[in-house]
């Protein structure tokens, strides 16, 4: 898959008022396909992954593995990672700092070559999100760590087991340990990792490729081997792309059929939909409905990790408490600057007020369509879902926030009868 990455210049036009009707299938997952990208940099075997959703970020994924001298397919969702020519252990700037994902290439690449230097990371602007827990992981195993010039240049002779329990739990300081630990030697034990079933999933990965892990709560047991396996796997569908698309037919009064999910990781998710007056029907473990009770109940939203509710979803509910009856309260807990989609919300009508880590959202009768920016990924979602339920014309702009983690939601929307186009963005 050869080739350089542009962002698009492209803007949504939103017609608010229509109500969404139908079934349509819930893509694989971006944050599971990405640290199971970089999990192919552990081995020489060829390995396949299918279910990978068609985003920006899964773009840069293959730019990345490319420099790194691995060769790479995709096609239909269908991944192909021949990694047996990997030879370089540097993840230059230009690609790192448009998503912070790429920082997981640092376990896979120590552990297979005891060196990797790494550009400090990049991606949404929701927060500083400091890598020094997966550092401290690196250290504990003997890795010396220096910063030159914006970058974190590693290197390990010997690696040592590692014993560590993380300071504050964290979805990729606790995929990058699991990676490096995999592909070393010996048995370690970390502890406080994150349980995200993103994470669970790159767990299944890496037993496939040869490592052996056990979890028990927060507590996982990695027994590694310098020679893993190639693997086949499929990606888990994408529970955030399934819960905007559930709050989507929710807020416009529509009754909507998703397919190709899996309901045990929308926990959290439907139960909040439910208190917020949503009828929420689990039709198999796979296919949920979601219809409109007419109303919309206010709620009260704390983020917190799995399987508390997800901060990927704070913003799409905050659209549906614009509309509430009432007053709802919404407390950030684990991104400092993630309400930058409020100035947004506002300008389209809503009345929200913050205070440090809350956001407090008092229900208006109608929003309306207004020019807004996309600021982060899940805040393009929230101003897409405002616009569905506004009056008159949206325009969204900066979309490529939205293409970084959706794969053509606009069509997904439109199958369901949303009147929204993607066009190109009018020089003045």
């Amino acid at each position: 898959m050869k080739g350089t990455i542009s962002y698009t210049s492209d803007v949504l036009l939103i017609e608010g008022g229509k109500r969404l009707r139908g079934s349509v299938r819930v893509s694989g997952s971006k944050n599971a396909s990405l640290p199971i990208l970089f999990a192919t940099l552990l081995t020489k075997e060829p390995c396949t992954i299918y279910n990978v959703p068609d985003l920006l970020d899964t773009k840069t994924a293959f730019e990345l593995l490319e420099h790194l001298g691995a060769s790479t397919f995709y096609r239909a969702s269908e991944a192909e990672v021949d990694p047996s020519g990997v030879h370089v252990y540097e993840a230059p700037h230009e690609v790192v700092r448009r998503m912070r994902a790429s920082v997981l290439v640092m376990g896979p690449l120590l552990a297979r070559f005891g060196r990797a230097v790494v550009s400090m990371p990049g991606g949404c602007s929701i927060g500083v999100r400091s890598i020094d827990q997966h550092l401290k992981v690196f250290e504990r195993a003997g890795a010396s760590i220096s910063l030159k010039h914006g970058y974190v240049d590693m290197s390990i002779r010997r690696i040592r087991p590692v014993e560590y329990t993380f300071e504050v739990i964290t979805v990729t300081g606790t995929e990058n340990a699991l990676m490096f630990l995999s592909g070393c030697e010996g048995r370690s034990i970390l502890r406080n990792i994150a349980l995200e079933p993103e994470v669970m999933d790159l767990v299944e990965v890496l037993k496939k490729m040869g490592a052996h892990i056990e979890i028990e709560d927060r507590t996982a047991i990695i027994r590694g081997s310098k020679d893993l396996k190639g693997f086949v796997h499929e990606v888990i569908p994408d529970r955030i792309e399934a819960g905007t698309l559930a709050v989507a037919g929710f807020i416009t009064g529509g009754d909507v059929v998703l397919e190709g999910l899996r309901v045990e990781h929308m926990g959290s998710v439907l139960e909040k939909l439910r208190d917020a007056g949503a009828v929420v029907d689990v039709l198999d473990l796979s296919r949920i409905r979601v219809r409109s009770s007419n109303s919309i109940r206010p709620l009260s939203i704390a983020t917190a990790e799995y399987p508390g509710f997800p901060t990927d979803m704070q913003a799409q509910f905050m659209t549906a408490c614009c509309l509430a009856e009432g007053v709802s309260e919404i407390t950030e807990n684990i991104f400092e600057n993630r309400f930058q989609h409020v100035a947004e919300l506002q300008r389209m009508g809503a009345d929200i007020h913050v205070r440090g880590r809350t956001a407090f959202v008092r229900g208006v009768e109608r929003l309306y369509g207004a020019e807004v920016y996309s600021t982060d990924l899940r805040a393009s979602a929230s101003l897409v879902l405002a616009g569905l339920v506004a009056e008159g014309q949206t325009l969204v702009r900066d979309i490529f926030h939205l293409d970084r983690g959706y794969e053509r939601l606009e069509e997904k929307l439109k199958k369901l009868g949303a009147l929204i186009e993607r066009a190109p963005l009018k020089k003045s």
